[in-house]
């Protein structure tokens, strides 16, 4: 049977078609999702405390302080790279194949690359490591294109506010378990001193315990979780091998037209059962506004979060603050629980109050005050040593990133907004996120290079801060070409 479908250009989240009543949320399948937010947050957070440490035992920089935030940003960078590569065919392949395939097949990735990190005693090793997890984890689309399949404009601020309990556990736990484990052998010499494996790879334990705790992830994924593509917009992966998926025959498979199937075994006869669309149909300027708004966030955001755990573990005479593993960890885990506080408290009440927009602008705000504080640390640092004052800072600098991270479920809102039809959730998810993953390549390079750039003599010392300045500038102008409600978006083409 044939239904005519919405124009292409008709966004998902149309005021007129939003129920006045809230759905209620499919816990039995929300609680692994949020499951499936942790590995991502976990795997990251359990490398972030001894990369700088790890970056000086392989002896790439020969003994030259200023080169560790710079090869810190080539290790970051290569990841997402690689992640840049893939992530578009990935979430292309997951509106085609399903959802559930293409997760698993991240998860794998994120333990192999944990273990090959954990076994790595080079450089290039350690690249390698980030360049296999890039190209194999597309899980941050695939889980925001599943989470969009299960819930609908009333509910989906509310499933966002759980999201922290996942960050709150990953961006603590990690930091935790890397800054505290690390070079076990030296720590606790009584429980882990004769075990010449750990003395040989100190790092090993971390990363095997991240390891395990995303294996029993995986293993409950496959056991629970139900598949949120249709069959009827489902092709068998053999058969988009044999008709070319990435070559100009794929277009026959995605049926780019304005008629949609319905097939019985999904619902009643008229049901609209939508087509992933070609993907010249999907770059619409709401979803190249999002991509913008999303991009220069990403840039900033991934060139602090490189720049925050070296800046700590930097010597307080070149700039930073001379921050130990353990201690970095701690501070680490430590914000993770703030901002996962927080958001669960009081961000589906902030939406409610001021909309995506407002909160967004917000969040890209905050990075104006955060980059001033980096400069105010050290010179307190500087002045007085470790005190009160660096430590009240310190906090304040945590806590408006905690402001920056509610950007997140609101790009998640304006993504499902800008998407054309549900059907190609995951190919405008993969659009958004190749382009943010190219920012998050360049963030925490350039930001690396600069503060390397910084350090060395002769130079501006705050080059580092001139930069960061000016992109969150940058994310603060785009993000205001941004709709002030997005019921704005009903398409006038």
């Amino acid at each position: 049977m044939i239904a005519p479908q919405n124009d292409e250009e008709t966004p998902l989240l149309q005021r007129p078609e939003q129920p006045t009543a809230k759905t209620p949320l499919p816990w039995d399948q929300f609680w692994i999702l949020l499951l499936l937010e942790m590995p991502d947050f976990l795997s990251t957070g359990t490398l972030a405390p001894f990369i700088p440490q790890l970056i000086r035992d392989t002896g790439v920089t020969h003994g030259d302080e200023s080169q560790v935030g710079h090869y810190a940003g080539i290790l970051q960078s290569s990841y997402y790279a690689a992640h840049t590569l893939t992530i578009f065919h990935w979430s292309q392949l997951s509106d085609h194949i399903g959802r559930k395939p293409v997760i698993l097949t991240a998860l794998s990735a994120i333990v192999i690359s944990l273990f090959s990190f954990g076994l790595s005693k080079s450089f290039l090793g350690l690249v390698v490591s980030r360049i296999v997890c890039g190209a194999f984890d597309p899980s941050d689309s695939i889980i925001k294109s599943m989470l969009m399949d299960i819930t609908d404009a009333t509910n989906m601020p509310k499933a966002y506010s759980y999201i922290p309990i996942s960050l709150m556990i990953g961006n603590s736990i990690g930091p935790l378990i890397g800054g505290s484990l690390s070079r076990p052998a030296d720590r606790f010499p009584d429980i882990f001193g004769r075990s010449e494996l750990l003395k040989t790879y100190p790092y090993l334990l971390p990363c095997s315990i991240s390891a395990f705790f995303v294996s029993i992830i995986w293993l409950v994924t496959y056991i629970r979780l139900k598949e949120g593509v249709s069959t009827a917009s489902k092709t068998p992966l053999w058969e988009l091998i044999k008709k070319g998926f990435f070559g100009k025959s794929s277009s026959k498979l995605r049926q780019p037209s304005n008629n949609v199937i319905v097939d019985p075994a999904e619902g009643s006869p008229g049901e609209v059962q939508p087509k992933p669309l070609p993907l010249r149909a999907l770059l619409t300027p709401k979803v190249l506004s999002v991509t913008a708004s999303y991009a220069t966030m990403g840039l900033f955001r991934t060139g602090f979060n490189l720049l925050l755990p070296v800046f700590y573990a930097t010597p307080i005479e070149l700039g930073g603050l001379s921050l130990e593993p353990p201690r970095i960890g701690a501070l680490l885990a430590v914000s993770g629980i703030m901002q996962g506080i927080f958001q669960l408290l009081f961000y589906a009440r902030l939406h409610d109050r001021f909309g995506a927009r407002a909160i967004f602008i917000a969040g890209v705000s905050s990075g104006i005050p955060i980059v001033i504080l980096f400069p105010v640390i050290n010179a307190l640092a500087r002045a007085y040593g470790i005190g009160m004052a660096v430590w009240l800072c310190v906090v304040a600098q945590l806590a408006l990133k905690t402001s920056l991270v509610l950007c997140f479920p609101c790009m998640a809102l304006l993504i499902r907004a800008a998407a054309p039809n549900r059907a190609s959730l995951g190919t405008t998810n993969g659009i958004v996120m190749v382009v943010v993953a190219v920012a998050r390549i360049i963030g925490p390079a350039s930001a690396a290079s600069v503060f390397s750039y910084s350090l060395q003599e002769g130079h501006d010392a705050w080059s580092i801060y001139y930069f960061f300045m000016a992109i969150a500038f940058l994310a603060v102008g785009t993000a205001l070409l941004l709709p002030r409600d997005l019921g704005v978006w009903e398409d006038s083409q």
